[in-house]
């Protein structure tokens, strides 16, 4: 019999390593974003036709620019045909209309190997996820949800390489990366909730019940993703008035920025407010476990609000923008686990109560 304890450290101790694999992958792929490096392979899985990117310019062949174009191209045509079948006949069509797909993307040598070090760490966490999935195998008797999660998770993870050669064969096509970006923080949620629900079974601990508490971690949590995505959006946005003006003018690419902008910006009045009153309510309780995870958020929330104030004002230093989305996502991250540390300390305060009824 394996034992109970000696499973959960086991899990614990891959399942931990994986989260915040997966956040650093997200702190890579801000840092492409924020250089430019999104297009530095043109292709996928290789990165120009090699598993070990060129180092010079002059390694590729002279058409090189029109070969990797061509190669997207007919990829898009494949990809439509898809869609079409499946009867999304708009989205066939955007990606056609679109005319990132056509720009030629010329070869630099930092650039190239950001992106190719970004797919080395997805596929270091596509082995560590598997690992946690291995390490998930013994709780299929005893909390079957474990290795689900943990399953579904890996799952997701091949998902999320399959939408990378999209992200890549369209040209960094602004839906997909939305998407991409979504499906990430759905996939450290998953991780998230397999590890800490294989520790808080055993938990003894409880906390009072409060419908006001419970809705208001769900409001905040929420809220959060969609400022995240909206974010993301955004970010697409600038990629487009980043190509058009170049880096000379970044103190002018936030006059140019849409509309999501601005609510995005004022919006975050509203999300600050959320989370100190949510801070409230959870300092309420008096619980140690609690109260050091609300001091994580409220911290977290006050560096995304001078990261805010940074790009604002300061012409998007790109050195902050990767730690933007970062952050962002360790905040939704830390909201996510008081929600499931309170849902299983409050549960099992209900089933106390009824015991004892």
């Amino acid at each position: 019999m394996v034992n109970k304890s000696s499973k959960i450290v086991k899990f614990r101790r891959i399942g931990v390593l994986t989260v915040f694999a997966v956040y650093f992958l997200i702190l890579v792929g801000g840092i492409v974003r924020s250089t430019g490096s999104g297009m530095g392979c043109p292709d996928w899985p290789k990165c120009f036709g090699s598993w070990v990117p060129p180092t010079n310019v002059n390694q590729l062949p002279e058409d090189y620019l029109e070969v990797y174009k061509e190669k997207r191209i007919a990829k898009n045509q494949k990809l439509a045909g898809y869609l079409e079948t499946a009867g999304f006949d708009k989205v066939a069509a955007y990606i056609f209309s679109h005319p990132s797909q056509y720009l030629e993307t010329e070869f630099n040598v930092t650039k190239t190997w950001i992106e190719y070090l970004n797919r080395l760490v997805g596929v270091a966490i596509g082995i560590l996820i598997f690992l946690t999935v291995l390490q998930a195998v013994p709780f299929l008797k005893s909390d079957p949800a474990v290795f689900y999660l943990s399953f579904i998770s890996f799952i997701l993870v091949g998902i999320e390489g399959w939408l990378g050669s999209i992200v890549v064969s369209t040209n960094l096509l602004p839906v997909t990366i939305t998407i991409h970006m979504a499906l990430a923080l759905v996939l450290v949620a998953l991780l998230q909730y397999a590890v800490v629900r294989a520790e808080e079974r055993q938990n003894t601990a409880t906390l009072p019940a409060s419908s006001k508490i419970k809705w208001m971690l769900w409001a905040v949590l929420l809220v959060t993703f969609g400022q995240i995505l909206l974010g993301t959006q955004i970010r697409e946005e600038i990629d487009i008035i980043a190509f058009t003006l170049g880096n000379a003018q970044r103190d002018k690419w936030i006059e140019n920025l849409g509309t999501d902008f601005y609510i995005h910006r004022s919006f975050s009045i509203v999300v600050v407010a959320m989370h100190l009153y949510l801070a409230y309510l959870l300092y309420k309780l008096k619980d140690a476990r609690i109260n050091r995870w609300t001091n994580i958020m409220l911290a977290m929330i006050a560096a995304e609000v001078i990261f805010g104030i940074i790009l604002s004002y300061f012409a998007m230093p790109p050195v902050v923008q990767p730690l933007h989305l970062t952050f962002a996502a360790l905040l939704f991250g830390v909201q996510f686990m008081i929600l499931i540390i309170y849902y299983y300390a409050s549960k099992k305060a209900v089933n106390r109560s009824v015991a004892f009824v």
